[in-house]
């Protein structure tokens, strides 16, 4: 993994996201050309928790109107990685 590049960009705040949590699933925006071992490793050396799975989604940006010009604007493409740990292994920055 280079070192220049950071992985793990922020956590998803949202309610499906705090419903995964309840099941031991914590979702990530992460770097578009990151790997599934890489923010395996990123969020295991992060953390101090033990990763059963992850599970990666390209979300395109939306095409978004400007309101003084009849121009268009498109929001920036994401990588969002949904990570499944092991047995009772929580991330506490959640829990709080």
């Amino acid at each position: 993994m280079p070192s220049d590049r950071v992985v793990l960009i922020r956590p998803v705040i949202s309610e499906k996201s705090y419903g995964l949590m309840d099941q031991g699933a914590y979702v990530f925006v992460v770097d578009p050309r990151a790997s599934k071992v890489e923010i395996r490793e990123a969020v295991e050396g992060s953390f101090g928790v033990r990763v059963a799975s992850v599970n990666t989604l390209n979300r395109k940006g939306k095409r978004k109107r400007n309101r003084r010009q009849a121009t268009f604007g498109k929001r920036s493409d994401s990588k969002r990685a949904i990570v499944r740990l092991v047995g009772d292994d929580r991330i506490e920055l959640f829990e709080s």
